[in-house]
């Protein structure tokens, strides 16, 4: 059973891309939706809700465990990686193919505050800054307007604009997602934002990553279901979340 974390229903972002590549596998996923956003807390907040939920999950029979939060995998990984013998696969800051695809030579970043501040972004920002400039902006509102379920329409986009427009007026032609809440925003971002720019989500690329140390570990599921299994526990109200989860799996269908 695979294991997947966020401090609401951003990681369903994550899951929609790992059940594209194990579809056959079970899930369970807990939206810390009680605590939601993680952004602007501690990181010793995020740690020792990193290790209850974690435990909850572990008790649930996860064998492996997807960190679907950028500023959990910041603040609490290496942690998690110290305390649990299970494997932890994490969030990674997408500058690389950013940076190396730009035309502009700017690339931004939309990522929550502790994101932003969190060494595994500062060490890859660090490989690339020489070559790129790399504009950064806090998503301001974004986590909560996806906790709201509200993905597209005015608001969404007067809450959008306000934090991409700065980006695009550096001349940014990339938009790093640096939160798993933010791709289910991509459709206002694109459309803001032009034709002229992309939008990169680096979920694709953790969920190949777990797939890849699964195989490794021998975790792969043997006999193989027709559909995922998706056990879904929110420590708030999981309303939001399971009215996320039935779009996630039926757009995956």
């Amino acid at each position: 059973m695979i294991g997947i974390f966020d401090s609401g229903s951003g990681g369903l972002s994550v899951l929609k891309e790992i059940v594209k590549l194990l579809p056959w596998e079970k899930y369970v996923y807990f939206a810390d939706n009680a605590f939601c956003p993680y952004g602007e807390k501690s990181p010793e907040f995020i740690r020792q809700r990193s290790m209850e939920i974690t435990d909850f999950l572990l008790g649930k029979g996860a064998g492996i465990i997807v960190v679907a939060c950028n500023t959990a995998t910041a603040a609490a990984i290496s942690a998690l990686r110290e305390k649990y013998p299970v494997k932890f696969i994490g969030m990674e800051p997408a500058i690389k193919p950013a940076a190396l695809s730009s035309e502009t030579g700017v690339v931004g970043v939309l990522a929550t505050a502790g994101t932003l501040k969190g060494s595994k972004y500062l060490t890859t920002k660090g490989l690339y800054e020489d070559n790129v400039k790399i504009v950064e902006r806090v998503g301001k509102g974004f986590v909560e307007l996806v906790e709201r379920g509200i993905l597209d329409g005015p608001e969404a986009e007067a809450t959008v604009r306000e934090s991409l427009q700065p980006l695009l007026d550096a001349g940014s032609d990339r938009i790093v997602l640096g939160c798993t809440h933010y791709p289910f925003l991509a459709g206002v971002i694109g459309k803001l934002a032009g034709p002229g720019v992309k939008v990169i989500d680096p979920a694709p690329h953790v969920a190949r990553h777990l797939y890849e140390v699964m195989e490794e570990e021998g975790l792969i599921r043997k006999n193989r279901r027709r559909k995922p299994v998706v056990e879904l526990y929110a420590s708030g109200d999981d309303t939001s979340a399971r009215r996320m989860l039935e779009m996630v799996l039926d757009e995956g269908k």
